[in-house]
């Protein structure tokens, strides 16, 4: 059994992300991310059972480092509208700074090729979130929907605002995003 090598991983992943983005999910296959990572296709599979594994892994990589991002430094005991700041403010910079991975994000999600369990997975990292909607609701703040609308709200305006961004369509304003935060705050509420 070959070694892994985590270096090899990343280069594949970072491969797969450039070549989907540029080309499209269907576009791109194994050989293809083999040559642009620098390493033989028989490599590829020393890591991955096949393209929808190594896909899904790449997912959860790059929901996990969301996560990390998102609820570093969070805590649920300060105000129900400072967590929910701080979380909307620590998405909104994790997708402006990693755009590749972002857009990657967005592609994938839409495709039949997602597992239900990497979505599952993925959900499950944003738990805090979940928790402090729920909060919310129970202290009558958000209105007495379905959490799982809230969560769809909480992050789609922000990131329509920056896919208009990426695309040239509006310039990256900070008192926008401000009022963009705010706006969705007051959308969820009660």
């Amino acid at each position: 059994m070959r070694h892994k090598d985590e270096n090899k991983s990343e280069s594949i992943f970072n491969a797969a992300i450039h070549l989907i983005n540029e080309h499209g999910l269907s576009e791109t296959s194994m050989s293809k991310i083999a040559k642009k990572a620098g390493v033989s296709a028989s490599t590829i599979y020393v890591y991955f059972e096949n393209k929808e594994d190594m896909l899904n892994k790449l997912y959860l990589s790059i929901k996990k480092k969301m996560s990390l991002e998102v609820f570093y430094n969070y805590d649920d005991s300060i105000s129900l509208q400072a967590a929910f700041e701080h979380a909307l403010k620590k998405f909104i910079n994790f997708i402006l700074t990693n755009k590749e991975e972002f857009l990657f994000i967005e592609q994938f999600s839409n495709s039949p090729l997602l597992h239900k369990l990497s979505l599952k997975e993925g959900i499950e990292m944003f738990e805090p979130i979940f928790s402090l909607l729920e909060k919310g609701k129970s202290q009558h703040v958000f209105k007495q929907v379905d959490t799982g609308l809230l969560h769809m709200f909480m992050f789609s305006p922000s990131m329509q605002y920056v896919k208009e961004h990426f695309g040239g369509r509006i310039e990256l304003k900070q008192d926008s995003l401000n009022e963009l935060i705010q706006m969705t705050w007051d959308a969820l509420k009660a």
